[in-house]
C-alpha cells in the first residue's frame, strides 16, 4: 500500500489511496504507539472510523484508504476533521485499467 498507493498528506493525518478492483471502498488504519497510549489510539481510530461511515454514501467504490492519523486528530473538533478527511478521501473512482498490450 505504500508503495504502490498514492498519499495525500494533512497536518492531522496522511492517507493513502490505492484501487481495490471491488465495488466498494475500504478502510485501514494504523496507529503508532508513538501517538500515545492504547486509549488514546483507540479514540483516534474510533473518530476516523466514525467519519468513514458518515462518508461512506458518498464515497465512489473501488478503493482501499488507509489513514496514518497524528496526534492533533485527537483534539480537533469532530466537524474540522470531517472536513479534512473529505478532503483527503478520493472523489472520483479508480480509472479503469487498460488491457495488457493496449
Amino acid at each position: 500500500m505504500y508503495d504502490e498507493g498514492a498519499r495525500r498528506s494533512a497536518s492531522l493525518c496522511t492517507v493513502f489511496l490505492r484501487p481495490n478492483g471491488l465495488p466498494q471502498s475500504r478502510l485501514g488504519m494504523t496507529a503508532s504507539t508513538k501517538l500515545g497510549n492504547a486509549v488514546l489510539r483507540n479514540r483516534l481510530k474510533r473518530r476516523v472510523r466514525e467519519v468513514f461511515r458518515q462518508c461512506y454514501a458518498r464515497l465512489p467504490g473501488g478503493w482501499d484508504i488507509l489513514v496514518n492519523p497524528r496526534a492533533p486528530l485527537a483534539t480537533v473538533p469532530f466537524a474540522a476533521l470531517e472536513r479534512e478527511l473529505w478532503r483527503l478521501f478520493p472523489s472520483q473512482p479508480p480509472p479503469a485499467k487498460r488491457p495488457e498490450g493496449a
